[in-house]
């Protein structure tokens, strides 16, 4: 397939030409690379671009705030008092989920910490947590300042799971948990591996921890927006996402937590609590006992960020109105592609650390420049002056994302034409 690839413009165009999706390109504001010209904006999985409709449905809450001050909160219909429940349906089905396991709330780690709060539970020997040896950053510091803040020893009891053959799977993590028997009380793993690209086998992972005796959650950060996701089948715990990388949602946009439904009318879970998890009949009265929202809204700890949570609206109603299959096909093709056209003109210069399986695989290819970090700062400018926009992660693994939201074939070739033109130089 490599061998025989189109690398011309004009088959870039022609499938362009015939994709059903491509209105959808023309809903978001698109970086420009000169005054007149738009680039090349492949990095979708660090920051999602802008829907248009963003600054209309954002104007709208500030007029609402201009014009009714606090009744804004209690406005006919959609004030602010509800405006959070808006998300949980269209969240629920790009998650595979029922809406009363989501809510659209705080950031990532703020909410990692709320569910390592409440399904944390260390007892006796069973006090470790794993999670995966190329764990992003911030997950790691959560999980670490848990296992300290229970008086444990991160160093001894955070384990590490070390992917097998390049892959995070379900046979990796049965071997990893039976050299700790009775020890590990979490797993918290990836949708997807935010520097491989790699695409979790949720289902298999789940069940093997809870074989275990392990509660389970996800990380979703680099998946949902991405994969057609089933968290009723996968059936972790919880997890947990951002909304700023392929939900479009704005530079430190709204986050949210799926908790599963079968925990939800756990009373012997712990759970940090706060006025907006209140029931919401007497969320106003004082009171002094904490009675739970009937959902995943219990997790809430205060009134959301209305501004931070507008823009958000407009590309939920976005993936509503092109669907999560049309949206996955496309990304399976434009991720073939661009592997087709890196493989065709980058060669030996690349090795591709993503799995070539597309079922392995969102809409990420990462790629290892071969000779070393010293060239890849130059090679990253020559991209950039090319118009071309990616993501480098120290010291020479860039990752390239074309989001079928926003993306085409014309913006796969010119990033895979302009990184071999930059290897070449």
């Amino acid at each position: 397939m490599t061998s025989t690839v189109d690398i011309g413009l004009d088959y870039a165009k022609a499938r362009d030409d015939a994709d059903e999706l491509a209105r959808f390109r023309h809903e978001f504001d698109l970086p420009r690379h000169t005054g007149r010209e738009a680039g090349h904006y492949l990095c979708g999985h660090s920051l999602g671009l802008m829907p248009r409709q963003a600054r209309t449905l954002v104007a709208r809450e500030l007029d609402r705030w201009a014009t009714l001050g606090v009744e804004g909160h209690f406005d006919t219909g959609d004030g602010w008092f509800a405006f959070h429940e808006r998300f949980a349906a269209p969240l629920a089905r790009i998650l595979g989920a029922d809406s009363r396991e989501v809510v659209a709330m705080n950031s990532l780690t703020v909410n990692l910490h709320l569910m390592l709060a409440s399904f944390y539970a260390p007892a006796g020997d069973r006090r470790r947590i794993l999670i995966e040896q190329e764990a992003f950053p911030s997950d790691r510091y959560a999980v670490q300042s848990q296992l300290a803040f229970h008086g444990f020893d991160p160093h001894e009891d955070l384990i590490q799971l070390q992917a097998r053959s390049g892959r995070l799977s379900a046979d990796a993590l049965d071997a990893a948990l039976a050299t700790q028997p009775g020890r590990v009380a979490l797993v918290l793993l990836p949708g997807v591996q935010y520097l491989t690209g790699e695409a979790v086998d949720m289902q298999a992972c789940a069940s093997v921890a809870r074989r275990h005796g392990c509660r389970v959650g996800f990380d979703l950060a680099h998946a949902i927006g991405n994969l057609e996701l089933d968290l009723r089948a996968s059936d972790p715990d919880f997890a947990v996402w951002c909304s700023y990388k392929y939900l479009n949602g704005g530079p430190g946009a709204i986050g949210g937590c799926f908790v599963n439904q079968r925990c939800l009318g756990d009373t012997k879970l712990p759970r940090l609590e706060g006025w907006w998890g209140h029931d919401k009949q007497g969320r106003f009265e004082p009171k002094t006992d904490f009675i739970p929202i009937d959902s995943a809204e219990a997790w809430q700890l205060s009134n959301p960020p209305i501004l931070a949570m507008a823009p958000l609206e407009a590309a939920l109603g976005l993936f509503g109105a092109a669907g999560l299959k049309p949206l996955r096909n496309k990304s399976i093709a434009l991720t073939a592609y661009l592997e087709s056209l890196l493989t065709a003109l980058c060669g030996d210069q690349i090795e591709l650390l993503t799995p070539p399986d597309p079922s392995a695989r969102g809409a990420q290819l990462s790629v290892k420049l071969r000779r070393g970090a010293e060239r890849t700062a130059a090679v990253v400018n020559r991209l950039r002056a090319a118009g071309v926009v990616v993501d480098w992660r120290s010291p020479d693994i860039l990752r390239l994302a074309p989001v079928p939201l926003y993306n085409n074939f014309v913006d796969v070739h010119a990033a895979a034409t302009a990184l071999a033109a930059a290897l070449r130089a």
